[in-house]
Protein backbone atom coordinates (compact mmCIF):
# COMPACT_ATOMS: atom_id res chain seq x y z
CA UNK A 1 0.00 0.00 0.00
CA UNK A 2 1.45 3.20 -1.06
CA UNK A 3 0.73 7.00 0.84
CA UNK A 4 0.90 10.27 -0.85
CA UNK A 5 -0.71 13.56 -0.25
CA UNK A 6 -3.08 14.47 -2.69
CA UNK A 7 -2.72 17.40 -5.55
CA UNK A 8 -4.90 20.25 -5.07
CA UNK A 9 -8.37 20.00 -6.47
CA UNK A 10 -7.53 23.21 -8.78
CA UNK A 11 -4.85 21.18 -10.31
CA UNK A 12 -6.54 18.15 -10.78
CA UNK A 13 -9.43 19.82 -12.91
CA UNK A 14 -7.24 21.37 -14.88
CA UNK A 15 -4.80 18.79 -16.14
CA UNK A 16 -8.14 16.93 -16.77
CA UNK A 17 -9.20 19.90 -19.01
CA UNK A 18 -5.84 19.54 -20.64
CA UNK A 19 -6.22 15.85 -20.64
CA UNK A 20 -9.94 16.20 -22.69
CA UNK A 21 -8.31 18.18 -25.41
CA UNK A 22 -5.29 16.03 -25.97
CA UNK A 23 -7.70 13.26 -26.55
CA UNK A 24 -9.01 15.17 -29.60
CA UNK A 25 -5.78 15.88 -30.89
CA UNK A 26 -4.17 14.35 -33.88
CA UNK A 27 -1.12 13.61 -32.25
CA UNK A 28 -2.99 11.22 -29.65
CA UNK A 29 -4.93 9.45 -32.36
CA UNK A 30 -1.44 8.40 -33.59
CA UNK A 31 -0.72 7.08 -30.83
CA UNK A 32 -3.77 5.23 -30.07
CA UNK A 33 -3.10 4.67 -34.18
CA UNK A 34 -0.01 1.93 -32.99
CA UNK A 35 -2.67 -0.09 -31.30
CA UNK A 36 -0.11 -1.46 -28.44
CA UNK A 37 -0.49 -0.79 -24.49
CA UNK A 38 2.33 1.10 -23.32
CA UNK A 39 2.87 -1.02 -20.50
CA UNK A 40 2.23 -4.61 -21.48
CA UNK A 41 2.90 -4.87 -24.86
CA UNK A 42 -0.35 -5.99 -26.01
CA UNK A 43 -1.63 -5.08 -29.39
CA UNK A 44 -5.28 -3.81 -28.80
CA UNK A 45 -7.62 -2.43 -31.12
CA UNK A 46 -6.65 1.32 -31.18
CA UNK A 47 -10.32 2.44 -29.81
CA UNK A 48 -10.04 0.79 -26.80
CA UNK A 49 -6.37 2.09 -25.64
CA UNK A 50 -7.29 4.41 -22.84
CA UNK A 51 -5.60 7.24 -21.81
CA UNK A 52 -2.82 7.05 -18.39
CA UNK A 53 -0.73 9.99 -16.87
CA UNK A 54 2.79 8.05 -16.38
CA UNK A 55 2.96 10.06 -13.42
CA UNK A 56 -0.93 10.55 -12.24
CA UNK A 57 -2.59 13.72 -11.90
CA UNK A 58 -3.06 13.36 -8.88
CA UNK A 59 0.33 12.53 -7.92
CA UNK A 60 1.17 16.05 -9.43
CA UNK A 61 1.62 14.97 -12.61
CA UNK A 62 1.27 17.14 -15.91
CA UNK A 63 -0.73 16.77 -19.09
CA UNK A 64 1.74 17.16 -21.40
CA UNK A 65 2.82 14.61 -24.23
CA UNK A 66 5.88 12.99 -22.47
CA UNK A 67 3.87 12.05 -19.68
CA UNK A 68 0.46 10.65 -21.39
CA UNK A 69 0.77 7.04 -22.99
CA UNK A 70 -1.79 4.74 -24.68
CA UNK A 71 -3.08 1.62 -22.37
CA UNK A 72 -4.81 -1.10 -22.41
CA UNK A 73 -8.04 -0.59 -19.48
CA UNK A 74 -6.63 -3.61 -17.76
CA UNK A 75 -3.14 -1.71 -17.45
CA UNK A 76 -5.00 1.44 -16.46
CA UNK A 77 -7.17 -0.09 -14.02
CA UNK A 78 -4.22 -1.52 -11.76
CA UNK A 79 -2.42 1.48 -11.99
CA UNK A 80 -4.52 3.74 -10.93
CA UNK A 81 -2.18 6.68 -8.72
CA UNK A 82 0.85 4.41 -9.00
CA UNK A 83 4.47 5.95 -9.98
CA UNK A 84 6.57 4.60 -12.58
CA UNK A 85 8.81 2.83 -9.77
CA UNK A 86 5.99 1.62 -7.87
CA UNK A 87 3.96 0.21 -10.94
CA UNK A 88 6.98 -1.94 -11.23
CA UNK A 89 7.32 -3.10 -7.97
CA UNK A 90 3.66 -3.93 -8.61
CA UNK A 91 4.37 -6.11 -11.84
CA UNK A 92 7.10 -7.30 -9.98
CA UNK A 93 5.22 -8.79 -7.81
CA UNK A 94 2.91 -10.41 -9.94
CA UNK A 95 5.67 -12.04 -11.58
CA UNK A 96 6.49 -14.12 -8.05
Amino acid sequence: MFFFVKADEAHIKREKEKARDLRNSQWWKNQCGHGQCYYCQQKIPPKTLTMDHIVPIIRGGKTTRRNIVPVCKECNNNKKYLLPVEWQEYLQKLMQ
